[in-house]
């Protein structure tokens, strides 16, 4: 990379920061040149001065005639602060809300929500539609295979059954248990949540073949209603409380 004329930044060092805090202050054109107008800009320990992504990508924004490459631990401290953005999100996650709380481009923070898929840190559940008209097509919902690495990057760790995210973390833990034993099935079922439009919501529907079951994952005693889904597909809602979780065959037919 060398004979390529690249510049080398390291962050480690207060000279090479405040080198590239006086470019950043430049208009991108400018910033670039009083780098030497590199070919290639490599930043190491990138992670040390935390507006740097952002700059970057405002200057890949800006379409440079250049390319960046940022070393050292920043893709793991970025991983995890998209891991952390995952956390509490019991509803649909946004992967453009996700983008600009990170400051990332959108296809950034796809191919980090693929890689914590595929690293088995998450998964996500699709919506279940057969009404686009009526009901949420396109939505997703993300959960944690173990609850106890969102305890942990949430900084939660008290087992107080009155902790305010009790619900959520009772619908994490049954949807990634549910989720692991459909893997070990010869024949998988999918797993599904529904909502509608109108905010009716299901927390988690399996499709076995034509068959469809529906489930409100509840900690607290309430009553379920689900008589909108039941409306719409002739399936009742069964609830799996925290009293009763392994009461219900969650695959039977």
């Amino acid at each position: 990379m060398e004979g390529q004329g690249a510049v080398f930044l390291n962050f480690d060092g207060e000279v090479d920061k405040a080198r590239f805090r006086a470019a950043a202050a430049l208009a991108p054109s400018d910033a670039l040149c009083s780098l030497g107008n590199p070919p290639v800009l490599v930043i190491d320990e990138a992670q040390r001065l935390p507006e740097a992504s952002r700059i970057i990508k405002g200057r890949h924004d800006a379409r440079l005639p250049a390319k960046f490459l940022l070393l050292g631990s920043s893709s793991l401290d970025l991983l995890d602060q998209a891991a952390e953005s995952l956390i509490g999100r019991n509803r649909e996650v946004s992967v453009d809300e996700l983008a600009t709380q990170l400051q990332m481009a959108r296809p950034t923070v796809e191919r980090y929500l693929d890689l914590l898929e595929q690293t088995f840190v998450i998964f996500r559940l699709p919506s279940f539609s057969t009404n686009p008209r009526k009901e949420i097509t396109k939505s997703q919902k993300v959960f944690f295979w173990d609850t106890g690495i969102r305890n942990a990057l949430l900084n939660a760790l008290s087992t107080d059954e009155f902790r305010p995210d009790i619900g959520a973390l009772w619908e994490n833990w049954v949807i990634a248990e549910v989720a692991k034993r459909n893997v070990l099935l010869c024949s998988p079922a999918e797993l599904f949540f529904w909502r509608t439009r109108a905010q009716s919501k299901v927390d988690l529907v399996v499709k076995q073949g034509n068959g469809l079951r529906a489930f409100e994952i509840k900690w607290s005693p309430r009553r379920v209603s689900g008589r909108a889904f039941r409306d719409a597909y002739g399936v009742e809602v069964e609830p799996i409380r925290s009293d009763n979780p392994f009461e219900v065959d969650i695959f039977k037919t």
